[in-house]
């Protein structure tokens, strides 16, 4: 993510527009590989000298936010470190208190009656540092180097996270815009035409960073999220606005959205507007896992719709409020074909154990009717954690049975007289 020194925009009508950089240009990508070049090239360099390298490439002056920009996102991805074999603190104290008693002892024999202030001896720094080496195991050169190199400019370069030309400049793109959201007061984000299991990973997102939303629509037109941004709290606001700024790569996984910010912009703080679509071309950093279907859960689905034809196993499209404290997307709907009668089911097998105990507190108040869980013991849940449940549990250690959901399923039926939990 970029300072707020180096965001590039111009502001038109009261709209921010973030200067993004075109990932096809030959001279940014000029520009990009020579800044990598350093990077790659500087493991063992201090930070100043890498420093000082950029500064030699790209100049001074606002003609290179976009080029400070891009070394930004490169020092994001670089590991730098303290290196000395004895803390830097401790060789500066026996430096200086060395060099204290040598002029000292310079001064007490500058004193003496009868000396000549031209034949006086000058102090001897390469003595000093001998002095402290032999105290502390270490050459005069080594005592010299390490004296500072807690400093942040003395840091050396340990690893760096290579990338592409092309991917660093898109990573500058969205640093850029997740700097803007850093100012927002509230955005309000439309997504269409996706998969549940995309909606699934965006409110997982929201959930994950803490963010305050309310959520309207419907899976087949598409939701609307009215996020509160960090400058509409009171407290906290810097953590909340990085949380704002992390999950926008989230929403950029989504292939058909858009996104309205109202902003606090610049000195004063005055009313400013940020748009943001599908359309922008931003790319998205994150692992796109939301669509992901384990290979346990396809094969538990393909078994059961063979041990239990009288049932229709889809996707759910459905999400599900659950109260104040956000909502539930399950992973499938199981529809009786007889009957009617549909259940909910949702496999937690690989989920957070924090968002396994959310679930199991809100569902007993605001779960839907008919619901059925089937948990991986390797998530530990306790029994004591399950008994407010209204939907039978289904425990699995590899991929769940298909012949028992079947049966838990089927007390859902009306002559079967409602559910029962197993053990």
């Amino acid at each position: 993510m970029l300072t707020g020194n180096l965001v590039r925009v111009r502001v038109a009508k009261q709209r921010v527009i973030p200067m993004y950089l075109n990932p096809a240009s030959p001279d940014w990508l000029e520009v990009a590989e020579s800044l990598l070049l350093i990077f790659r090239e500087g493991v063992g360099l201090t930070r100043g000298e890498i420093e000082t390298e950029i500064d030699q490439l790209v100049g001074e002056g606002m003609a290179t936010l976009a080029h400070r920009g891009l070394a930004k996102v490169l020092e994001d991805r670089a590991e730098f470190e303290v290196v000395a074999d004895v803390a830097p603190d401790r060789i500066r104290e026996s430096v200086f208190t060395a060099a204290a008693l040598h002029r000292k002892a310079l001064r007490e024999a500058a004193a003496v009656p009868g000396v000549d202030p031209l034949h006086r001896p000058a102090f001897n720094r390469e003595g000093v540092l001998a002095e402290v080496g032999q105290a502390l195991g270490m050459d005069p050169a080594q005592v010299a180097a390490s004296m500072f190199a807690d400093l942040k400019d003395e840091n050396r370069l340990l690893t760096f996270d290579d990338l592409t030309a092309v991917r660093l400049i898109e990573r500058y793109n969205v640093a850029l815009a997740q700097s803007i959201l850093l100012r927002c007061t509230q955005a309000t984000i439309e997504v269409r035409h996706e998969k549940p299991a995309r909606f699934r990973q965006l409110f997982r997102h929201l959930k994950f960073h803490r963010l305050l939303y309310r959520v309207e629509g419907t899976m087949a037109e598409g939701y609307t999220l009215q996020l509160d941004g960090p400058l509409s709290l009171f407290s906290a606001t810097t953590k909340y606005g990085l949380q704002t700024a992390l999950f926008l790569p989230a929403l950029l996984l989504c292939e058909d959205f858009r996104l309205d910010a109202e902003l606090r912009w610049g000195p004063r703080r005055e009313p400013r507007s940020f748009h943001l679509t599908s359309n922008d071309g931003l790319i998205s950093h994150y692992a796109d896992t939301g669509t992901y279907t384990p290979p346990e859960v396809s094969a538990f689905v393909d078994r059961f719709r063979q041990v239990a034809p009288a049932w229709t196993v889809t996707e759910a499209t459905e999400i599900l409020e659950l109260g104040r404290e956000g909502v539930w997307v399950p992973d499938y709907r199981f529809v009786h074909k007889a009957t009617g009668v549909d259940v909910f089911v949702e496999v937690l097998g690989f989920w957070k154990r924090s968002s396994v105990e959310r679930l199991l507190k809100l569902l007993p108040e605001h779960g839907p009717k008919h619901y059925a869980l089937a948990i991986s013991d390797r998530l530990k849940v306790d029994e004591e954690a399950l008994e407010n449940l209204a939907g039978p549990v289904l425990r699995f250690k590899e991929i769940p049975n298909a012949s028992e959901m079947a049966a838990l399923l089927d007390r859902c039926l009306p002559a079967t007289g409602g559910l029962r939990l197993i053990p």
